[in-house]
């Protein structure tokens, strides 16, 4: 088999010491031959630089400033980047256990794939898990006439097609993960592998809950740029039912329905 791939791994936080910690534990842990840590705080004024500072011997690099918001921050993180493979960590988000090891055995072993996702687990503040979140394989159309399903903490790609792409786009500071995926799509293939790589904290204040509105506008504005016209289609609400009436098929087939947890929580 090929050698692991070098995983840089970006961890984005500001004034989120309760959590970032158990983050960076969740990264270090992995032990992963082949890691880059780099950790972009936005001038966090809790005790996160004290944290960042505990760990830095585990890090390439490490900064703690004003960066202008997440998707600045990203941006920072992967300008220092040098790994083969690239994602990045939300500092309330953590990975599960053998995360790096299967993404780099799944790259060195599928040269071909440019991007894959694996499923997530929704926690709550504390860490106790609300539910399994499992996911149907990239659906181009799907993705388009639903939203956005790919969990971005167990999102990992080729540095190749990043640059390819561009990069993230921070004039879209809530769902700038969404434009990158569509656009990763446009230029090669995602994968999906039915693992849990990540967990993912469900809590008031997380900032997708917080700011939902915004994030939907901004969502529907990168959809709207493979509409001819810009606007909603004539047919936007009938490939809109079938789109979600496919996503809940297949997520039935495939077992991706978490029977007895609270479904108030998921979206289909």
């Amino acid at each position: 088999m090929a050698a692991l791939p070098r995983i840089s791994v970006v961890v984005t936080s500001f004034n989120q010491a309760q959590y970032l910690e158990l983050t960076l534990r969740s990264v270090i842990d992995q032990n992963y031959p082949g890691l880059e840590l780099i950790i972009i705080d936005g001038g966090s004024s809790d005790e996160s630089p004290d944290i960042i500072r505990k760990y830095q011997q585990h890090m390439e690099y490490w900064c703690s400033e004003p960066d202008g918001g997440h998707p600045q921050g990203i941006i920072k993180g992967f300008a220092h980047a040098t790994g083969e493979i690239l994602c990045f960590l939300n500092s309330d988000d953590l990975f599960e256990p053998c995360t790096l090891h299967e993404v780099g055995r799944y790259f060195a072993q599928h040269p071909g794939v440019e991007a894959v996702y694996g499923d997530a687990t929704w926690i709550d503040a504390a860490g106790s898990v609300l539910m399994p979140k499992k996911e149907i394989p990239f659906n181009r159309f799907i993705w388009l006439y639903t939203y956005n399903y790919v969990p971005g903490m167990s999102m990992f790609w080729r540095r190749t097609i990043y640059d390819r792409v561009g990069g993230v786009n921070p004039e879209y500071p809530l769902a700038f993960d969404a434009d990158l995926w569509i656009r990763f799509s446009d230029h090669g293939r995602i994968e999906h592998v039915a693992r849990q790589w990540s967990r993912m904290r469900y809590y008031p204040e997380q900032k997708n809950r917080r700011f939902r509105e915004k994030s939907d506008r901004e969502d529907m504005m990168i959809r709207a740029r493979y509409w001819k016209n810009q606007k909603k289609p004539l047919t936007y609400t009938l490939r809109r039912t079938i789109a979600l009436s496919l996503r809940i098929f297949l997520k039935l087939v495939s077992g991706c329905y978490s029977w007895g947890y609270p479904k108030y929580l998921e979206r289909s």
